[in-house]
């Protein structure tokens, strides 16, 4: 009878078509090799990065349970039941870091729950790699997920972010789908102070990356396209 239980393993990937051991560690590598069950928002996609960080590793062994916003609440214990098995379990974010705006945070929830021993694995987080490339306050600072659609509450919610980096010395971040990026831009620059400085961090870690800070004042003579682009807003007044 196996006493002791596996551990839940983040195991971080990509944040695109990098070849994975140029940003990633070998302990992430020695982590795929040795684990067969997984939990995955999609599992093409993760089969796809197993294979490109673990080219020998058998396919048909792997195991794998979806976590995504189709995913019921009531699936998600099932999902461990390796580890009371002696066994590890992978959680794999499509991109990134599992956990971190991620519905694999879900998991790790319940593994907590559980007495899992939860073991997170370095690697490429487009939200700290942002902040760490803005200048911006890296001390206080929030992320914000998603803006409202809808143009009224969206310059709202712009407004008080603006308000609160200035009253807190607090550093706002938030994202779009990336098709919408450029008209949150202009969102962004027709609602703030001109003084106010926005950087704007995209491809992160990829041949294309583009990260710059300049006042609205300064973008408004910029011209960039983001279209299509993974991109990671920031505000700091």
């Amino acid at each position: 009878m196996v006493s002791e239980k596996g551990n839940l393993y983040l195991i971080p990937c990509t944040l695109g078509e990098t070849p994975p051991l140029e940003v990633l560690p070998l302990l992430v590598k020695k982590a795929v090799e040795e684990i067969d069950y997984y939990v995955v928002e999609h599992e093409k996609n993760a089969r796809r990065f197993i294979k490109s960080i673990s080219p020998r590793k058998s396919q048909p062994d792997l195991q794998f349970k979806l976590i995504n916003k189709y995913t019921d609440e009531s699936e998600i214990p099932d999902m461990l039941a390796p580890c009371h098995e002696g066994l590890d379990v992978g959680v794999i974010s499509d991109a990134g870091c599992p956990g971190i705006a991620d519905p694999g945070a879900a998991v790790v929830e319940e593994a907590h729950k559980q007495g899992i021993k939860v073991v997170p694995l370095v690697g490429p987080s487009s939200i700290l790699m942002a902040m760490m490339a803005s200048g911006f306050n890296g001390q206080n600072f929030a992320f914000n997920g998603y803006l409202p659609i809808d143009k009224r509450e969206r310059r709202k919610e712009i407004k008080r972010l603006e308000r609160l980096s200035e009253e807190y010395n607090q550093s706002q971040l938030f994202i779009e789908t990336p098709y919408r990026n450029n008209q949150l831009l202009e969102s962004i620059l027709s609602t703030v102070q001109g003084n106010t400085r926005i950087c704007v961090a995209c491809d992160i870690s990829l041949p294309d990356e583009f990260i710059l800070t300049l006042t609205a004042d300064e973008w408004k003579q910029k011209k960039v396209d983001l279209n299509k682009r993974p991109t990671l807003f920031i505000i700091h007044k």
